[in-house]
C-alpha cells in the first residue's frame, strides 16, 4: 500500500480528534497531485488501515488533486461522535450495521443515490442512504495446535459438547466479542439469539471456561496465532481472511447451522462538507474497481448474491429496520443482562 501517510498514531492511541471521540488512530493520504483548488476528504471509520488502505489508494488514481484524512475509532465511539456532531466527517464507514441504520434512521445520513445501485442486491442498500460494499462471514476459527486429536466441530452442538467435554484444554482459552464494549460484536450476538437458542447454550458453555473477551477481531486472532486462546468466536471475515493468509496454525471452521454474513457499509452524514467528494467515494466502493481491489487484494469479499447462493449455511444480515429491534434500550439492557449472567458466571 502507498504510504504517501503522515501515518499519525496519536498519542497511545487515545486522543480525541474532536470534542466527544476517542480515537484508535488517524492516517492522512496526501493528495498526488495537489493545487491551489486540492480539496480533502474525512472518512471516519472503524476499519484498520490494513483493509481501507487500499481502497483509498486505488480511489485516488481517479483523485489525485484529493487528499484523504482517514480517522479510526470503535464502532460505538463512532455512533456517538455523529450523534453529537454530524459535521465530523464527510463519509462514515463500519461493520455495526445496525448502529449504521440507527443513525440515518434518525436523520444523521444525507440522501445520495448511486447509479451503481442498480446492480446491488436489497439487502445491502436502504433508503438510498446507506450502502453495504462487502459481505464477511462471521467466524469461529480454531487452532490446529489446540485441537490435536479432536475432531473440529461441525456446528454449535458440536462446539458445545467438545468445550464441556474438555475443559483443561480450553478453559481459559476461549476468545469472543465482549458485547457491551463492541458494537459489530452485539449485533452479531444478537443475530445469533434471533436465529437459534443454540446461542445462549453456547455461551453459557463459554462461560463456565472463564473466556477472554475482546474489543475486536483483530486482538482475537493476534492471541490465537501467539498460542494464548484456542477459539475464536464470531471472527469478521475480513479481518480473518488477512490474518490467516499468514497464519501456519489458524483455520476457518465453516458451522454448517448457520454463518452470519455482515456488510460494511458507508454513509453522507448530513453535517459532511465535501458532500460531491463523500458521494464519488460511496460510487467507487459499490463499483468493480474497488469489487476487485477487495478480491485482489485485501482478500475480503465484496457483494456477490452468487457467491451466498453457493453455501446454504450462509445468512446475509440485512440493511433495513429489522436491525432496530435489538436497540431498543429496554431490550438492549434484557439482553447485555443475560449475556453478562452467562459469560460470567
Amino acid at each position: 500500500m502507498r504510504q504517501t501517510v503522515a501515518c499519525v498514531l496519536l498519542w497511545a492511541m487515545c486522543l480525541p480528534v474532536r470534542a466527544g471521540l476517542v480515537i484508535e488512530s488517524e492516517h492522512v493520504f496526501e493528495a498526488r497531485s495537489p493545487s491551489s483548488e486540492s480539496s480533502e476528504l474525512h472518512v471516519l471509520s472503524t476499519t484498520d488501515l490494513s483493509l481501507f488502505g487500499p481502497l483509498i489508494d486505488a480511489w485516488q488514481a481517479a483523485r489525485p488533486d484529493v487528499a484523504v484524512r482517514y480517522t479510526i475509532a470503535s464502532s460505538r465511539e463512532v455512533f456517538e461522535a455523529v450523534r453529537e456532531d454530524p459535521a465530523i466527517a464527510d463519509l462514515i464507514v463500519s461493520s455495526a450495521m445496525d448502529l449504521q441504520i440507527k443513525l440515518v434512521n434518525d436523520g444523521f445520513g444525507r440522501h445520495f443515490r448511486t447509479p451503481a445501485v442498480a446492480s446491488l442486491p436489497s439487502w445491502s442498500h436502504w433508503r438510498e442512504q446507506l450502502y453495504g460494499f462487502t459481505q464477511e462471514p462471521a467466524s469461529l476459527i480454531v487452532s490446529r495446535r489446540a485441537f490435536q486429536g479432536l475432531d473440529l466441530p461441525e456446528d454449535r452442538d458440536d462446539l458445545i459438547r467438545l468445550l464441556r467435554a474438555h475443559p483443561d484444554r480450553f478453559r481459559g482459552r476461549i476468545g469472543t466479542y465482549d458485547v457491551r464494549a463492541s458494537g459489530v460484536g452485539y449485533l452479531i450476538a444478537t443475530q445469533d439469539s434471533r436465529r437459534s437458542d443454540v446461542y445462549s447454550r453456547l455461551i453459557e458453555a463459554m462461560g463456565e471456561l472463564s473466556p477472554r473477551l475482546y474489543c475486536c477481531s483483530a486482538d482475537m486472532l493476534q492471541d490465537l496465532e501467539n498460542g494464548e486462546i484456542a477459539v475464536a468466536y464470531n471472527v469478521v471475515g475480513g479481518y480473518a481472511d488477512a490474518a490467516l493468509a499468514t497464519s501456519s496454525d489458524g483455520v476457518v471452521v465453516p458451522l454448517s447451522d448457520f454463518t452470519h454474513v455482515l456488510q460494511r457499509t458507508a454513509f453522507i452524514p448530513v453535517g459532511a462538507t465535501q458532500v460531491e467528494l463523500a458521494g464519488d467515494m460511496i460510487d467507487f466502493l459499490v463499483g468493480p474497481v474497488a469489487r476487485d481491489v477487495l478480491t485482489r487484494s485485501i482478500g475480503v469479499p465484496p457483494i456477490d448474491t452468487n457467491a451466498l447462493a453457493d453455501t446454504l449455511r450462509y445468512r446475509p444480515v440485512r440493511l433495513g429496520p429489522g436491525l432496530l429491534v435489538y436497540l431498543d434500550a429496554l431490550k438492549r439492557r434484557r439482553f447485555l443482562a443475560n449475556w453478562t449472567a452467562a459469560i460470567e458466571q
